[in-house]
C-alpha cells in the first residue's frame, strides 16, 4: 500500500475483527514527527509516545518537533535528518520510537495479532525500526522486496537484547569486501532493557525457489511465506528471464512467473496467497490448494480507516464505480528497480507531464542506493535525484530516466506532502493492485464509503 496507509488505526481494525492486522513500517520516522508537526490530532502520538518504556526519549522527540494545533498550511515541514550507515543518537531514538508508536496504538484495547511489514530493499532503518516494534510486542515482521535472508537471525539476536548487523547492498563492492550498519539496543539505551519476545518471521516471495532458500538457508527461523502475485499493489517482483514490455509499456509476466505452490506447500510451513484475492471464492480457492488464507492489501487501503488522504479514497472510489479505475505497472518509477503499480489519475505524479514539471529533489533518501567511491569510502545516490547531482555521484543518466520521487509521492498520498522549495506541494503517487477496479464492490447501497469490517464480512461469506 505505500507509506502510512496500513497504518495503526486500519490495522487495529482488522485485528480487533480476528485477522492478522499489518501495519507498514516503512518511513515511520518522517511520519511520526510530520503528524506531531500537524498537531497529533486526537493526541494518539502523545498517548502512545507516553507509554514508551525508556525514559527520556518521548521527551526529547516531543521538544523537537511537537507544534501545538499544528503548522500553518503555508509553512514546510520541520525536516529530520536523512539516513547513513551510521546514524546518530537522535536518529536512533525517533526510529525506534517510531515504531513503537504505530504498533502500540495499532494493539491498544485488544488482545488480537498485529505484524508489521518492512522492504528488504530498504536497509538503513531496518534495525532500529524492529526493534522498536518488538518493544511493543509486534506479533510478527513481514518482509519482500528483496531477499530477507539475514533478518531471522536479527529477530533472534534483538529478543536477547544483543547488538545485531545488517550487510548492505553496495554498487562496486569487490568479491568479500563487506559494508554494513549496525544497532546495539544497550549502546543506545543503557544497560535495563524490557524484555521482549521474538515474533514470527514470514517473507514475502513470488517463487519457490526463493521461499526454498530461505526455509533453508535463512539465518533463523522462518515461520511462514505471503506468496505475492504480479497483480499486487506496491512494488512487484521483475518477470523472469530477459525484461519484456507491452506495446503500453509493462512488464510481460508468463508462466515461468506463476509461482510453484505445491513446492511451497511441501516445505512444510504456513504460506498466504496475495495479489486480487479480495473475492469470497478466491479466499475459498486459496484455502483449496493448502494455503492458510490470504493477504489482503487494495480492499483495505480504501476503506474508511486507511490512512490515505479522504479526499483521495472518494476520488478511487468513484473511479471504481465507473470503470475507469487502472493501473500501470510502471517498470521505471521507482528508483529500486523494480517495476511499481501506479494508479493513473489526473493531477497526481501517474502524468508524466505533471511529474516532468516537479523540481527533482532528494530530501529524504529512503530509497538511495549505497555505492563505494574511488577512494573506497561509502556515499548514496539516487536515481530520481537531480540529474546532474547523479551523474556526479559516478551514477549513469540512463538510469536517471522514467525514475520518481515514491518517498515523496507517497508521504502525499497520507496528508503527509511537503511544501517543496518555491512552495510547490508535491503530488500524491498512488500504487494499488490490479483489483483497484473492482473496490467499489464493497460499498453497500446508497454508502459512500466502507469499513474494514466490510471487507471481511464479505470475504469470509460461504
Amino acid at each position: 500500500m505505500g507509506v502510512g496507509v496500513s497504518n495503526w488505526s486500519l490495522a487495529r481494525a482488522v485485528s480487533k475483527a480476528g485477522q492478522l492486522g499489518v501495519v507498514s513500517g516503512t518511513a515511520m520516522d518522517v511520519v511520526l514527527v510530520r503528524r506531531l508537526q500537524l498537531g497529533d490530532l486526537g493526541g494518539h502520538m502523545r498517548r502512545a509516545l507516553a507509554n514508551f518504556p525508556i525514559p527520556g526519549v518521548a521527551q526529547r522527540i516531543l521538544d523537537r518537533y511537537f507544534i501545538p494545533g499544528g503548522k500553518s498550511d503555508d509553512k514546510p515541514f520541520r525536516a529530520k535528518p536523512v539516513l547513513n550507515e551510521k546514524p546518530s543518537r537522535h536518529l536512533l531514538e525517533l526510529l525506534v520510537a517510531a515504531n513503537f508508536v504505530e504498533v502500540f496504538l495499532a494493539k491498544e484495547g485488544h488482545d488480537g495479532p498485529v505484524g508489521i511489514n518492512f522492504l528488504e530493499k530498504i536497509q538503513l532503518p531496518t534495525l532500529p525500526s524492529l526493534y522498536g516494534a518488538m518493544l511493543a510486542g509486534v506479533t510478527c515482521v513481514l518482509m519482500g522486496a528483496g531477499i530477507p535472508k539475514a533478518i531471522p537471525g536479527i529477530l533472534d539476536r534483538l529478543a536477547r537484547r544483543q547488538p545485531v548487523e545488517l550487510r548492505l547492498d553496495v554498487q562496486g563492492a569487490g568479491p568479500g569486501e563487506t559494508f554494513t550498519t549496525s544497532f546495539d539496543p544497550h549502546e543506545c539505551f543503557g544497560e535495563e532493557l524490557p524484555p521482549l519476545v521474538r515474533p514470527d518471521f514470514l517473507a514475502i516471495v513470488s517463487f519457490a525457489t526463493l521461499a526454498g532458500m530461505l526455509a533453508r538457508k535463512a539465518s533463523g527461523r522462518v515461520d511462514g511465506f505471503v506468496v505475492e502475485g504480479s497483480t499486487a499493489g506496491g512494488h512487484n517482483a521483475p518477470p523472469r528471464g530477459k525484461m519484456q514490455l507491452t506495446l503500453a509499456g509493462e512488464p510481460v509476466y508468463g508462466e515461468r512467473d506463476t509461482p510453484d505452490l505445491e513446492a511451497i506447500k511441501a516445505l512444510g510451513l504456513p504460506f498466504w496467497l496475495a495479489g486480487s484475492y479480495a473475492e469470497p471464492a478466491h479466499v475459498s480457492e486459496a484455502l483449496r490448494v493448502g494455503a492458510a488464507g490470504v493477504q489482503i492489501g487494495t480492499a483495505f487501503a480504501y476503506c474508511e480507516e486507511s490512512g490515505m488522504d479522504h479526499a483521495l479514497k472518494r476520488r478511487v472510489l468513484a473511479m471504481s464505480q465507473t470503470g475507469a479505475a487502472k493501473v500501470f505497472t510502471d517498470p521505471t518509477a521507482s528508483p529500486t528497480g523494480f517495476p511499481f503499480k501506479v494508479l493513473q489519475m489526473e493531477d497526481t505524479h501517474s502524468d508524466p507531464t505533471t511529474y516532468e514539471n516537479r523540481a527533482r529533489v532528494c530530501d529524504l533518501g529512503y530509497l538511495r542506493h549505497a555505492y563505494k567511491t574511488s577512494s573506497g569510502t561509502l556515499r548514496w545516490r539516487c536515481p530520481s535525484e537531480p540529474v546532474a547531482d547523479y551523474m556526479r555521484k559516478g551514477g549513469d543518466e540512463e538510469e536517471t530516466r522514467g525514475r520518481k520521487c515514491v518517498c515523496n509521492g507517497l508521504l502525499r498520498n497520507v496528508g503527509l506532502g511537503q511544501i517543496q522549495h518555491g512552495g510547490e506541494q508535491e503530488k500524491p503517487l498512488i500504487t494499488s493492485g490490479d483489483d483497484v477496479g473492482n473496490i467499489a464492490k464493497f460499498l453497500k447501497p446508497g454508502a459512500r464509503s466502507y469499513t474494514a469490517a466490510d471487507v471481511i464480512e464479505r470475504l469470509l461469506r460461504k
